[in-house]
């Protein structure tokens, strides 16, 4: 069975691999850039609106399951415990 060997390292970095206690450590701060779908850089006000809609994700999902254990709770309530 033969390795595909086409492949060409593009320079990005998928997981920052410079921790401290590693043998490899670099003090130095790397900046990198948050990218948008068409792959050029982000400017504040799209990340500003990236983390904006992540967060209302989030509460989305939270009011989801706030609503279910409330439901339960009203369903043991007023049907379970009769």
């Amino acid at each position: 069975m033969k390795k595909d060997r086409s492949f060409e390292d593009d320079g990005r970095v998928i997981a920052d691999m410079n921790f401290e206690g590693a043998p490899w450590y670099e003090k130095k701060k790397s900046k990198q850039d948050v990218f948008v779908g068409d792959g050029s850089p982000a400017d504040p006000g799209e990340t500003f609106r990236m983390m904006k809609y992540a967060t209302l994700a989030g509460l989305a999902i939270a009011l989801v399951f706030i609503l279910a254990f409330f439901l339960f709770i009203l369903f043991s309530i007023l049907i379970w415990f009769r």
